[in-house]
């Protein structure tokens, strides 16, 4: 067996994972039930070698977990709206049984049940209709994030220059004011009841990961002895990105606000890119540098994950199972035999 570095992801009343060769999906449902989806995937990372250089492959992870994630996260609402869906029916159908049906109206609803003709492609116009409502879904969280985090900071911070001259000044305010919308966005978000149970699971999926990465049997009970941190989470992988985009957008000197907002979308790529090096560096060394680089996002975590229960880490060791034989993986970081 190969080492690999699971990721995951938290969602509606459960947690996605994704392994080497598929993701899968986790959900517990309101009867308390688990639903486990295991779709196979191919990562866009090993379809073809230009993915792999440093700094792409950045780019191409952040857009397939971006993808994935809004994929899994509609999906597990859609749990919660077919029970909702199933609910209504079943009273209807109740109130329906209080009045006998006169004899009539069955014999028409029969005739025109015979005379209706069959929908055709019906699975494959959801299907289609599902796929394309995910991607408007996609482009407008983009939009809405880049329009908020990256655009809002700089239109902002430009009109500093009607008080300085100085390019540090503004560029750095520009990055701290980013900062600060973001953990209020974040803080103001975990208000929430539904979200407080998503960062919950957020936790769950991280004790999850770092309960394999031990070495340890993957059991609820293990599960919830393990830290809610983890080095590469997407918490940290953001907050990187805001500490690097500081950095880069010293380099770029101008108080025109169109060239400046356009330069700021130009770079976006290249800023994740380099902000996913750092977190893919961070997790896999264990030193005084990798250290420091994750420090702030293990901060960040703090407000982005909350400690799970009993049940929501039996949900993670759910997820885990459906994509990779976690006992054969424990026993080769007990004995340290992975494949080179």
């Amino acid at each position: 067996m190969k080492r690999v570095g699971i990721g995951g992801q938290a969602v509606l009343e459960g947690i996605m994972m994704k392994g080497p060769e598929s993701y899968a999906l986790a959900v517990r449902k309101e009867d308390g039930e688990i639903a486990t989806e295991l779709t196979p995937y191919v990562s866009f990372g090993e379809r073809k070698k230009l993915n792999r250089i440093p700094i792409v492959r950045g780019v191409v992870n952040f857009i397939e977990s971006l993808y994935i994630g809004t994929k899994t996260l509609m999906a597990s609402s859609e749990y919660f709206l077919d029970e909702e869906e199933d609910d209504k029916k079943s009273k209807k159908n109740e109130k329906e049984a209080v009045k006998e049906p006169e004899k009539e109206a069955v014999n028409e609803a029969v005739k025109g049940a015979e005379n209706t003709p069959e929908p055709k492609n019906e699975k494959k116009e959801e299907k289609e209709d599902s796929k394309g409502f995910m991607i408007v879904t996609l482009v407008l969280s983009l939009a809405f994030a880049i329009g908020v985090f990256v655009l809002l900071p700089s239109f902002l911070s430009n009109l500093l220059y009607k008080v300085t001259d100085s390019d540090v000044l503004v560029n750095v305010s520009e990055g701290l004011l980013r900062m600060v919308i973001f953990l209020t966005y974040i803080i103001l978000i975990s208000l929430t009841k539904d979200v407080k149970r998503t960062f919950m699971y957020h936790g769950a999926e991280h004790k999850a990961i770092n309960c394999l990465e031990a070495g340890d049997d993957l059991t609820p009970e293990n599960v919830l002895k393990h830290t809610r941190f983890h080095r590469r989470c997407g918490t940290s992988f953001v907050f990187i990105v805001m500490i690097i985009s500081i950095l880069a957008f010293m380099f770029i000197h101008t108080d025109t606000v169109w060239l400046r907002m356009l330069s700021r979308l130009l770079l976006i790529p290249v800023i994740a890119g380099l902000s996913y090096e750092v977190i893919r560096y961070a997790g896999m060394h264990n030193n005084a540098c990798s250290r420091i680089m994750s420090a702030p996002g293990l901060w960040v975590q703090r407000l982005t994950t909350k400690e799970p229960d009993l049940s929501m880490a039996e949900v993670a060791v759910r997820a885990v199972e459906q994509v990779i034989d976690w006992r054969e993986y424990v026993k080769c970081v007990r004995e340290n035999s992975f494949e080179k």
